[in-house]
């Protein structure tokens, strides 16, 4: 235990009990490749000083601001800023949000570093408005760090990254949300079952997704925790993704058909975590989570952006209650031939989050509007995304989310074009509740991207502006346009078709729902683009069609 990576700051037989110093003691790896099989598998893991030294080293390369504080600058401000005052007693900065500094494996003067060293951060980035996470970071780093002030550097690099293809930690409110609602999408996409037991449990199902940024920095255990932050510090903010999402999957598996400890599933995954090496190991939660097929980066940093948009667009940039999507659907407003409240709820909770925020605007009523198609789109152009809701005289209810404007169909001339993005989806209520998403999505390995600018992007023209690798590490967000993906064939980007004649959703090698003219027949059954079951009877008679928009609260 004479390695540099070990001071006064740690309690070492809390220490010698969360990890072993068995491992190897040098790393020779260059390869961007090989350090990250490394890191994933846990190479410097066992070793005190191996890990010092690859965080000294990582941290050393990362891309920092021009003038970024250094060891020196803690030791010219440290004791202006802390005065007198005792270590333990320092208030934290407030851009912490009251989170409690994780303990891990420090005693008591580790402990009030970590308050010293936040304290002299806040100094020197005085733009750093909300970062819950840095108590975590900094009490992690003070493990492997020979003093407060080597510390305080590590951490003031991480903070002052200034590489945009390399995000870290969130340092804003605005950030931090829609990383937040990010999150919330890529669990509404990749784990539809734990996010289902979510919708099922919780008042306000954001409001569980608002913490996971919490699960990774404060619950998870010291030897956990490391594991992730190795990862992390090779391959980036989408580490954090993974590793949340692959907690929730845990924790479904374990808590599927059980009661609930409590009320509060938000506090009920918090002891989970805290207990999780009851569960899983390090390493088995690390497979976990990069065993899931995500799009990886660049579906990441397009959610991020739009979420971002439609937060700025709602004025919600400081910290502030927000509306959860449960709360989005109010019953004493809410009136519909086809659906209950509950049920629109549910639909609700599939719904990419930035228009989860919005409550549902009833733009086109069959009952009320009569039943003509051309009604329908003069009801509906001018509204983006719209929710389709059918009624079947059998009383089988199905529908579709649609991505975009039905003014799109003009470009086609008078003839039958499908336009739309890999958002759409479709589904059925009644008799029993599914949702059929785009195919890729399940199965990336049918495309890989190609290049466009960001003037060709139907779903938010204005998040991009270069083109982007075809490497298949860099899957695309389904938010994009189909023509941005080289897929093997036309039938898998069929969204969405609209004539004078009839209403199309889905195509190839059939129709997920196919509506004629007068709104009173339909068809539905198995398509290439959603590889859906039949929605409802194969051919129908129309009881009720209702199209929805999303509504601003703030416009109301």
């Amino acid at each position: 235990m004479d390695s540099p990576g070990y001071n006064c700051f740690v309690d070492r037989n809390k220490m010698d009990a969360s990890i072993q110093d068995l491992g190897p003691k040098e790393l020779n790896c260059t390869e961007l490749q090989e350090l990250k099989q490394l890191a994933r598998q846990g190479y410097w893991a066992q070793s005190h000083a191996l890990r010092g030294k690859v965080y000294q080293r990582l941290i050393r390369d990362i891309p920092c601001r021009t003038v970024t504080p250094d060891a020196s600058v803690y030791s010219d401000i440290v004791g202006k800023i802390v005065g007198k005052h005792s270590s333990s007693s320092l208030p934290l900065p407030e851009f912490v949000d009251n989170t409690q500094v994780p303990t891990y494996c420090l005693n008591t003067r580790g402990e009030g570093a970590v308050r010293k060293i936040l304290l002299c951060i806040a100094n020197q980035f005085p733009d750093i408005s909300f970062c819950p996470a840095l108590p975590a970071v900094v009490a992690l780093l003070l493990h492997y760090s020979i003093d407060e002030a080597e510390c305080f550097e590590k951490a003031c690099r991480i903070l002052a990254c200034n590489d945009p293809s390399k995000k870290l930690i969130d340092q804003s409110f605005l950030a931090f949300e829609s990383s937040c609602m990010t999150f919330g999408d890529l669990v509404n996409k990749y784990c539809q079952a734990a996010h289902k037991l979510m919708v099922a449990v919780s008042e306000d199902v954001l409001q569980v997704y608002s913490d996971w940024q919490r699960w990774l920095f404060g619950e998870l255990p010291l030897n956990y925790f490391a594991r992730v932050f190795d990862v992390f510090l090779v391959e980036g903010y989408k580490v954090l993704y993974r590793v949340a999402l692959a907690i929730l999957k845990f924790f479904h598996k374990v808590r599927a058909g059980q009661p609930l400890e409590s009320d509060n599933v938000k506090q009920d995954i918090r002891v989970f975590v805290k207990d999780i090496a009851k569960t899983v190991s390090p390493e088995k939660l690390l497979e976990k989570a990069f065993a899931i097929r995500l799009f990886s980066r660049k579906e990441i940093q397009l959610l991020q952006m739009a979420n971002e948009k439609a937060l700025k667009q709602k004025g919600i940039t400081v910290k502030q209650k927000r509306q959860f999507v449960h709360l989005a659907v109010h019953a004493e407003n809410f009136r519909s031939e086809i659906v209950s409240v509950k049920e629109m709820r549910d639909i609700w909770s599939w719904i990419p989050e930035r228009f989860a925020l919005c409550q549902p605007l009833l733009l086109f009523s069959s009952l009320q509007h009569g039943y003509s198609l051309t009604r329908f789109y003069f009801q509906c152009e001018g509204h983006e995304p719209t929710l389709l809701l059918i009624k079947t005289t059998q009383k089988e209810v199905c529908g579709a989310y649609l991505s975009t404007d039905w003014s799109e169909r003009n470009k086609f001339g008078g003839k039958l074009g499908f336009f739309g993005t890999g958002e759409c989806f479709v589904f059925r209520l009644q008799p029993e509740v599914q949702r059929y998403e785009w195919v890729v999505i399940k199965h990336p390995e049918l495309t890989r991207p190609t290049s466009f600018k960001s003037s060709e992007t139907a779903a938010a023209p204005s998040l991009l502006s270069h083109s982007v690798s075809s490497d298949p590490a860099d899957r695309l967000s389904p938010f994009l346009a189909a023509r941005h993906f080289n897929l093997p064939s036309k039938t898998e980007s069929m969204f969405m078709a609209g004539g004078n004649d009839c209403l199309i959703i889905g195509g190839g090698g059939g129709q997920a729902l196919y509506i004629d003219g007068d709104l009173n027949r339909g068809r539905t059954g198995h398509c290439d683009t959603f590889n859906n079951q039949p929605l409802c009877s194969e051919n129908f008679l129309i009881s009720a069609v209702e199209a929805w928009g999303f509504q601003d609260p703030d416009t109301q």
